[in-house]
């Protein structure tokens, strides 16, 4: 016989197949089990009936009347016509009145009748008024299995339509759970529930949707986010195990000619303690015969680039090839150019290889990979082609890599029979609770320190009330010889917000900086490749003082002369972008300013966002608060992190606790049994395997 919860949920006492149908096309609820882990938001106390007199004012939210109806009218005409029920209790009058399903409402009212009314008291004309209440009989709640705290469902429309509100759908949880109660399986084994007090399945399930008090309901939820987590960190320290107990890593036991050649005669600065401590991280991998799959953390202008460069000359001293793949042609082009330039003399060949690639140059690259003279490729997704094949892949490097699908990722490591060592960069700091579970596979490094000479950028924030101040400021700074970025959010006129956009900002900056004593560019994702590398070449070199850009510069452009960052629309962007923005500054020795504009209305978040953009240039710092204020987001590069681990209930950007839990949970049981083979273990394997389909979205590498 079959589990219980995999029944279709069409067979529950007020579904039926109509029903069914819509609560799967709306819910994804297919079957109980879906019913039972779809979860309340938020809970309304409804444990005290309140008396008409009782309610002075219309301050409270919610409130909970016994009353008995006296009387009905009809008023109003056409699109306000609705329908009044007057109630009383013996302490006053009220008023509960309808402007949808009138007539449902009339067929279900009984004059005399006692009623239990629910609903946002709110006085009109000195008049209490509860509108679209939510209301049954007295012998209804009487008989009703229900909590004293209930639920709130998450819903929609077209369900709330078709009566199938949240009131709708806490009445199914309460067909369901006497069904389902007695046959429930306990997803953790005993001894796990005893060594971490957590509470039994069971009880957990009933908790969450009729809380018996506060303390049972943060139980209850503490149990089942452990649940979730749990089961994601099982996953990603299973993929981890795996990899590090085989032994077909490729070996990189050499430092040889290429390597010491540039780092004694070619480094262009002095290694900072950071990058030598992740070299060593890089070095000690790539001879211990394991696969590497390594994180490289790091600010813009840290040496992440650097790094990645001396990591590929091992590789080429040992006989291999190493490629790079970054999201964007600027920033190929600047990779290849810097690469080139550091490498000469070194007899270290570097090819580019990007979508505007010639065919004539594209065939010479094929053969010079084939037979092993191109030591080093940089490019694009023109590098995961089938028609590009190398000799003997053995290092690959993915810069700014939340930008590229996983199936994009997996191409270019299956270059190879034997995975290649695998080195992901990025410049967005990773929050810490992410880091356990999008990276929580992969080893981190991280590059806390600037190179030296650099100086903190300062952030200040001004109204567009203010915009010639910063004007007079910009001019100043062309006077020195220095160079500013313009940074617009938008290209075109937004037709729904009130935004300053990129053509409009052009002609603003032309206009209070006339050619040609002043040049202007610009530069977005929109335009012909050959007419913005156009554009960043007339800035590279100094012919133009000022660029005007959309965010496509938030990676990719490296002029040290630049010492203005003026961010438009400031609170458009999120924490982690606007902290990248100001990472194009501050790249030679001059002090640099990040200026943010905004408009004059801000709201509680963007003023936080501001505020702390102005208070430090700590990446993590403001990593963590933004994860806070916006979520998980984009991060995982193809999906929201929600959908692609299927959280029910566990909140990435909260519960950094229930987390740490987990994975020490989930740490501890692989160390006793790597493979879940154990029959105790039957059951984290099963829960294991439910989160099975995060591997296909996780950052986990392919191995």
């Amino acid at each position: 016989m079959g589990y219980i919860l995999d029944n279709d949920i069409k067979f529950l006492t007020g579904v039926g197949e109509k029903r069914a149908q819509l609560l799967a096309g709306e819910l994804g609820i297919r079957t109980l089990g879906d019913l039972l882990y779809h979860f309340p938001f938020r809970y309304i106390d409804r444990s005290r009936i309140w008396r008409i007199g009782e309610i002075a004012d219309d301050s409270m939210t919610y409130v909970q009347m016994k009353v008995r109806v006296t009387g009905f009218r009809h008023a109003g005409a056409g699109a306000k016509k609705r329908f009044v029920a007057v109630v009383t209790d013996g302490s006053g009058t009220a008023e509960l009145v309808w402007f949808k399903g009138i007539s449902w409402v009339e067929k279900r009212l009984e004059q005399g009748r006692e009623y239990i009314v629910f609903g946002r008291p709110a006085y009109f004309n000195g008049v209490l008024n509860v509108v679209h209440p939510e209301m049954e009989s007295v012998l209804e709640y009487k008989n009703r299995f229900h909590s004293s705290v209930q639920g709130v469902y998450a819903t929609t429309e077209k369900l709330a339509n078709a009566q199938l509100g949240s009131k709708a759908i806490y009445g199914l949880m309460c067909n369901l759970w006497p069904k389902v109660e007695g046959l429930l399986r306990e997803t953790l084994p005993e001894e796990l529930i005893r060594e971490r007090g957590l509470m039994p399945l069971r009880d957990a399930l009933y908790n969450i949707h009729f809380p018996t008090s506060q303390q049972a309901l943060r139980e209850a939820e503490f149990r089942l986010k452990f649940d979730e987590l749990l089961g994601i960190q099982l996953n990603i320290l299973s993929e981890r195990h795996s990899r590090t107990t085989r032994n077909d890593g490729f070996l990189f036991p050499s430092v040889g000619r290429f390597f010491n050649t540039f780092y004694h005669e070619k480094l262009p600065f002095p290694l900072t303690g950071a990058q030598k401590r992740v070299v060593r991280e890089i070095r000690q991998d790539t001879v211990s015969g394991h696969q590497m799959n390594r994180l490289l953390q790091g600010d813009v202008g840290s040496g992440k680039t650097l790094v990645a460069l001396l990591a590929m000359l091992l590789a080429c001293d040992n006989g291999f090839q190493a490629c790079m793949m970054v999201p964007t042609e600027i920033l190929a082009g600047q990779h290849f150019a810097s690469v080139s330039r550091m490498v000469e003399g070194t007899g270290v060949r570097v090819a580019l290889l990007t979508g505007s690639t010639k065919k004539k140059e594209r065939t010479a690259i094929a053969e010079g990979l084939l037979s092993g003279e191109i030591h080093i490729l940089i490019g694009t997704h023109a590098l995961i082609e089938d028609s590009v094949r190398f000799r003997n892949l053995g290092f690959v490097v993915i810069d700014e890599q939340h930008r590229f699908g996983v199936v994009q990722r997996a191409r270019l490591w299956a270059k190879n029979e034997h995975p290649p060592h695998v080195l992901v960069m990025t410049a967005t700091p990773i929050p810490r609770t992410l880091a356990m579970t999008l990276y929580g596979d992969l080893d981190v490094s991280v590059i806390d320190e600037l190179p030296p000479g650099r100086k903190p950028v300062r952030t200040v924030h001004y109204r567009d009330a203010h915009r010639l101040r910063v004007f007079g400021f910009i001019r100043d700074e062309i006077e020195k010889g220095r160079q500013v970025y313009v940074v617009y959010p938008l290209i075109k006129e937004s037709e729904k917000a009130d935004y300053k956009d990129l053509e409009d900002g052009y002609a603003g900056i032309v206009q209070a900086f006339p050619p040609p004593r002043y040049v202007t560019v610009v530069v977005h994702g929109k335009m012909k490749p050959a007419d913005k590398e156009y554009g960043m070449d007339l800035f590279k070199k100094g012919t133009a003082q000022i660029m005007v850009a959309t965010s496509v510069i938030e990676v990719g452009v490296d002029v040290p002369n630049a010492t203005v960052m003026v961010i438009e629309s400031a609170e458009r962007f999120g924490l982690s972008q606007l902290h990248q923005l100001r990472g194009r500054v501050g790249r030679g020795g001059a002090q640099s300013y990040c200026i943010l504009m905004s408009g004059d209305k801000l709201s509680a978040d963007s003023r936080k966002r501001l505020g702390a953009m102005v208070a430090t240039s700590d990446g993590f710092e403001l990593a963590e608060m933004d994860l806070r204020l916006r979520g998980p987001g984009d991060m995982k590069g193809t999906l929201q992190s929600g959908s692609a681990f299927d959280l029910k209930i566990a909140n990435l950007s909260k519960d950094a606790q229930v987390l740490s839990a987990a994975r020490s949970a989930a740490e501890r049981i692989l160390e006793r049994d790597p493979g879940l083979a154990e029959p105790r273990n039957r059951p984290l394997r099963e829960l294991a395997d439910k989160y099975a389909s995060s591997k296909e979205t996780d950052f986990s590498m392919i191995s």
